[in-house]
């Protein structure tokens, strides 16, 4: 729970720096880095209560983002919290419970089926090497005594027992979450209060997330030309961790464990009623480490309090001249405890008398900006203009420690360890100057034009290169001014919109221009230092030029309302780590080096289909992004797992899938087929295959792109006499997805003893048949390797979210002096439509997740589907 969300706004604009948007709350860029060390990368603004949040709005193109320079290459996420308004002090109290369980399980072979595939397996290799089957040597009977042992002597008896590991791994999560508000005001003062706590169990059993978080924003008129205010914001969130997707001790890959070997350990055998594994049962029961030790006997927490705050004055100088200074800050203080007991030492190999990890990390990150604001109207004229400053700095300290053989497991703090095995203790920060100024003009109502520009500098670049001009230009032109167009009744409004600007990137971590040393050269016991990177102090600014032309548009009394938009994204100058010569004694070196471009288009359709006391209301909105690599000076660049990686090679997007092309089945012989895809003399491609036997033929090519075609939603909301619904879709369409992860061990014809998916019965089997399930051929390769069969389409349309809501008539509430009353249920998740084999198509694995690695699967678990029952009261 809290895991990292990956956001993309009009693709993928860096291959090493990155993608992500910049999220600003109440003008203060926030950490949005994990600071995680244990399991997945998190999610730090699951440190915000959402409830506080007023409105939440995208900067895309490069004109409207322009004013935040530097920070605005992937898009600018602006968050603005709620504020009081004058009058009657308002109280709202909102409480909703629940829970969230798996939305999805996949098909697994129950014992019957799995031992079927294994003995097939087996018998073809006992074939092979002329060996009977009932051979004391053979494999078969090898699988005999494997299954016996592992099944706790069970197998023999019932062969038809069967445990599902994922009835196990799945939980029914619960869920409450409670908030009050407070706000109002007069016309000097306003405020508004929150609190809030939520708890909600995860849907994988060890998994929990808990959160309180508390909210004051002031606004104050001291004169009647100054203004000041604040906005505070205090959290705490503690959660439960699991190991990252990769690791046995994540408990979906006990899917993986044989379905005759049961949960717990059996009556009549050394530690009955334990998860199996647990000693002082057999350690080497099941085949894999069992996870549900780890749930049991280890724990493994992260608790963070975060501190959002900002505060400000604005003061009228002149007859529409102002000037405001903000100041503001972002403080987030975490702390990641584990505990492993002697039980997980099958896993953690040093736990034996138990091991104990203390990390903590303390983040600064603040912010002010100062600027005045000039507006004038003359004529038909209006024209405003900005220009200020900012400054960013933050800094990010952490300290490790480790300890070893524990009295007990009593004793779990690190101060009991009879050895502390580990310590270190790190510090970095970076820092951003900026100059900003940006000039609106509009004329008679109609014509629009706006100018900016940003002088960014950074830390984080050579000294040759340290500031970056960062300017745009944008213009309008509405359309449903003009007098020719006045007379047309169907048309309400209509727009017409450009826009050019150059935004940078800077998000490459903070030291790459320089050489540095680490002082890890201990010799003897005497300390060392050694050179560790080499420095470039001409590293400059990644930029991004983009293009964008737009029609928002209003027809029948706006009743139906869009917009369109077609931009191109070009990136130039991208830092990339440059190989180099080993002769000089580092491997790498960050440069400036490429270009990449996208390009795409965006609908939004908004329309009421019924108005009166029956309304009816539809959003609709669909966007395609096609990228492309222009140049990397040849390089080729890869990411994810190394059998089937993710790409980068110009002329395709980034992170295709580059692998050997699975042609399927030989009917006559249940070989995989590969094609050779190997270059002719004439220059034509060839298209001939090749067997299990001669993988190393077939040459490997692009087979697939992580990368949507198009991304959809559709929301319908309907309202009728204090009944409200509201139903969302969205879609992913043109998406690949590599499941060689587990597809290799448990979607690969039984070639190892993992569970297969129940697809796997499909195999070849006889001469003549048609399929593509190789046969099954124990510990002999036959199409597990790397290739297509292991990349599938990641389309899907889910239901995303579904609400129903009553709010209680005027007339009942004011007999108990209520002012609104709403119950309501909300589904999440509730459906999914997708032909995707494994959980959940819109996934990227924790383990080796990168802006290259997207699209991998690797047991990684469903998003939940979750049923919220809630009531909401105003006072």
């Amino acid at each position: 729970m809290g895991q990292a969300v990956s956001v993309r706004v009009r693709g993928n604009s860096s291959i090493s720096a990155s993608n992500e948007p910049l999220y600003v709350v109440d003008g203060v860029p926030i950490t949005t880095g994990s600071q995680s060390n244990f399991g997945g990368a998190t999610n730090p603004l699951v440190d915000l209560n959402p409830n506080d949040i007023e409105s939440m709005e995208i900067l895309k193109d490069a004109a409207a983002g322009a004013i935040y320079g530097s920070r605005a290459a992937n898009g600018v996420v602006l968050i603005t919290t709620k504020k009081g308004k004058s009058g009657k002090t308002q109280v709202t109290f909102n409480y909703q419970t629940g829970y969230s369980e798996s939305s999805r399980r996949v098909a697994f072979a129950n014992s019957e089926q799995y031992a079927t595939l294994l003995f097939e397996g087996a018998k073809y290799l006992d074939d092979a090497n002329g060996i009977p089957t009932n051979d004391p040597g053979s494999d078969t009977e090898f699988l005999n005594g494997f299954f016996d042992y592992n099944s706790y002597g069970q197998w023999a008896a019932n062969k038809t027992k069967t445990y599902e590991w994922q009835d196990v791994v799945f939980q029914k999560g619960a869920y409450n979450q409670a908030d009050i508000q407070f706000s109002g005001g007069n016309e000097n003062t306003k405020f508004f209060a929150s609190g809030q706590y939520l708890k909600q169990g995860g849907i994988i059993i060890g998994n929990e997330l808990e959160r309180m978080t508390g909210r004051l924003n002031l606004d104050q008129k001291v004169t009647d030309w100054l203004t000041i205010g604040m906005n505070m914001n205090f959290a705490r969130t503690y959660n439960r961790r699991l190991p990252d997707d990769n690791a046995f001790s994540n408990p979906l890959q006990s899917v993986a464990l044989p379905p005759l070997t049961p949960n717990v350990i059996p009556v009549g055998q050394p530690g009955a009623g334990l998860p199996a594994g647990t000693p002082p049962g057999d350690l080497q029961i099941p085949i894999y480490y069992n996870p549900q030790i780890t749930v049991d006997y280890s724990r493994f927490a992260q608790e963070s309090f975060r501190n959002f705050s900002s505060s400000y004055a604005t003061a009228k100088l002149l007859p529409g001249l102002i000037f405001q200074t903000e100041f503001g800050f972002d403080v987030l203080s975490q702390t990641e405890e584990g505990y492993f007991q002697s039980q997980t030492r099958r896993n953690q190999t040093r736990a034996t008398r138990g091991l104990g990890t203390n990390r903590s990390t303390f983040i600064m990150n603040y912010n002010t900006n100062n600027y005045f604001n000039y507006t004038k109207k003359f004529g038909k004229s209006d024209l405003s203009a900005t220009v200020g400053m900012q400054y960013q700095q933050s800094s990010t300290r952490t300290n490790f420690t480790e300890g070893l053989d524990f009295p007990s497991d009593s004793y779990q703090k690190i101060a009991s360890a009879a050895t502390i095995s580990g310590g270190s203790s790190t510090e970095t920060q970076f820092r951003f100057l900026s100059y900003f100024a940006r000039a609106n003009y509009k004329f008679a109502d109609k014509y629009l034009l706006t100018l900016s520009g940003r002088i960014d500098g950074s830390s984080r670049f050579g000294a040759n290169n340290r500031y970056g001009f960062f300017p745009a230009v944008s213009a309008g032109w509405i359309l449903s001014e003009e007098g020719f167009l006045k007379g047309i009744e169907v048309i309400s409004f209509l727009k017409l919109r450009g826009s050019y600007g150059i935004v940078g990137n800077s998000e490459i971590g903070n030291f790459p221009q320089l050489g540095l040393y680490t002082g890890d050269a201990s010799y003897v016991g005497i300390g060392g230092q050694r050179p560790s990177q080499i420095g470039n102090p001409n590293l400059r600014w990644e930029t991004n030029k983009q293009f964008d032309i737009g029609i928002d548009f209003g027809f029948f009394n706006n009743r139906l309302t869009g917009e369109i938009d077609y931009y191109n994204r070009r990136s130039e100058d991208l830092l990339l780590n440059v190989n180099l010569s080993s002769t000089t004694g580092f491997n790498s070196v960050v440069r400036n080096l490429g270009s990449l471009e996208n390009t795409g288009f965006e609908l939004v359709l908004n329309s009421q289909n019924t108005v009166g006391a029956f309304k009816w209301n539809t959003s609709f909105n669909i966007a395609a992004n096609r990228g492309k690599v222009l140049n990397i000076n040849g390089q080729i660049i890869t990411g994810g797992l190394a059998a089937l990686p993710n790409r980068v090679q110009e002329g395709q997007n980034i992170g295709v899938f580059y692998a050997p092309e699975y042609a399927g089945v030989d009917p006559a012989n249940g070989d995989a087929l590969f094609y050779k895809n190997t270059a002719n003399p004439d220059g034509t491609i060839d298209r001939s295959t090749v067997n299990n036997a001669n993988y190393s033929q077939a040459a490997r090519t692009v087979v697939g792109d992580p990368n949507p075609d198009y991304v959809m939603g559709l929301t319908n909301s309907f309202s009728y006499k204090g009944i409200d619904l509201s139903v969302l879709f969205s879609a992913v369409l043109g998406n690949d997805i590599s499941i060689y992860g587990l597809g290799q061990y448990s979607s690969a014809n039984a070639i190892y003893e993992d569970n297969q998916t129940a697809d796997q019965m499909a195999r070849w089997q006889k001469p003549g048949d048609i399929t593509r399930v190789p046969q099954a051929r124990y510990y002999a390769g036959n199409g597990n390797q790397a290739s297509s069969r292991f990349i599938v389409d990641g389309s899907f349309v889910r239901l995303r979210n579904v609400s129903l809501g009553y709010t209680l008539p005027k007339s009942l509430l004011n007999r108990v002096k209520l002012d609104r009353v709403r119950i309501y249920v909300t589904g999440q998740n509730l459906a999914l439509f997708t032909s995707y084999p494994l959980w959940d198509p819109e996934v990227n694995a924790d383990s080796f997740d990168s802006n290259i690695a997207k699209g991998n699967d690797f047991y990684t678990p469903p998003q939940p589907r979750t049923i919220l029952f809630g009531i909401n009261i105003g006072l």
